[in-house]
């Protein structure tokens, strides 16, 4: 399958080795004075790594590669202490990946190993606080750390380190300062930074967008994105579409799909993003239920 995966660069590696600690999976050794992916399987691509490189040697591509397998990874890191297997779990709350903390909570139960600060608490709820945190995430970024907001629906609480607030414009009454809620419940959105292996993708109805339409529909979020995982793409002006319907391929391949909202705008270059979702199905090897919804440069439902 085709995923995102850790790159190192041979020739700005220097072999200092901050790298290794920074992985806990044990996805990365020491080999010959250079630091190297010994293993697909154990590499979950979330890029723990990158921040402490010096040499700016380590990146994350999307390549073909073994399903990342929390067990076996799990598996691997237990004999290396508790510390480890903490930092690990960290690793997965900090980005959002509850399915993956949901296995390897399930595996150290059943090795019998209890984990401070886990042992009293539902996996979401642990992958909601560390989401939650000031600075959450591996890398410090907000732009492409994966984050499940689906919690809310459960707790009540945000688990988005962002304030959703955003005024709306009464009728006939003038500007109100009201907040409305945001039905966004994952992040990031651009189909460019999503990461194929997330755990929101499991039995996701999917709204796929076309750039222009959530500016063009004035109720976006309480007619379209409620209930749904969200992806959005040009199809005229993005390039690497071809990377698009192998990335699209990937989630459609390793998650269940009940269905596919696509919402996309009357201009003709939007045709675009039916036709990638198909390739994609087509690669897959899926058939997905597909519903098409128009939307007028004026804002209407066509």
């Amino acid at each position: 399958m085709k995923r995102q995966i850790i790159k190192i660069d041979d020739e700005k590696c220097n072999g200092c080795g901050l790298c290794i600690p920074d992985c806990p999976e044990g996805a990365l050794l020491m080999i010959d004075g250079k630091a190297r992916l010994v293993s697909d399987l154990f590499c979950d691509g979330l890029g723990a790594c990158i921040g402490t490189c010096p040499e700016g040697a380590i990146s994350v591509e999307e390549r073909e590669a073994e399903p990342y397998d929390e067990r076996k990874v799990m598996d691997n890191i237990i004999g290396h202490g508790m510390n480890t297997i903490i930092a690990h779990l960290k690793h997965l709350s900090d980005h959002g990946e509850t399915g993956f903390l949901k296995i390897g909570l399930e595996y150290l139960r059943e090795k019998g190993i209890e984990v401070p600060g886990y042992g009293d608490k539902s996996e979401s709820a642990e992958a909601g606080e560390a989401a939650a945190a000031p600075g959450g995430g591996c890398s410090g970024c907000l732009g492409t750390m994966a984050i499940d907001m689906r919690e809310e629906e459960e707790t009540g609480e945000s688990v988005s380190p962002v304030d959703q607030g955003i005024g709306i414009a009464g009728q006939g009454i003038g500007i109100v300062d009201q907040e409305i809620e945001s039905e966004l419940r994952q992040w990031p959105v651009q189909l460019k930074l999503l990461n194929p292996g997330a755990s929101y993708f499991d039995d996701a109805d999917l709204l796929i967008v076309a750039d222009c339409s959530p500016f063009a529909y004035a109720d976006f979020h309480r007619k379209f994105v409620k209930g749904k995982i969200v992806i959005m793409f040009c199809p005229k002006l993005d390039h690497g579409l071809e990377d698009y319907i192998d990335k699209l391929a990937a989630i459609f391949a390793t998650h269940r799909i009940p269905s596919i909202t696509i919402l996309k705008m009357e201009v003709p270059c939007c045709g675009g993003v039916a036709v990638i979702i198909k390739k994609a199905m087509e690669k897959a090897g899926v058939d997905i239920a597909l519903e098409e919804i128009t939307v007028s440069v004026g804002g209407k439902i066509l």
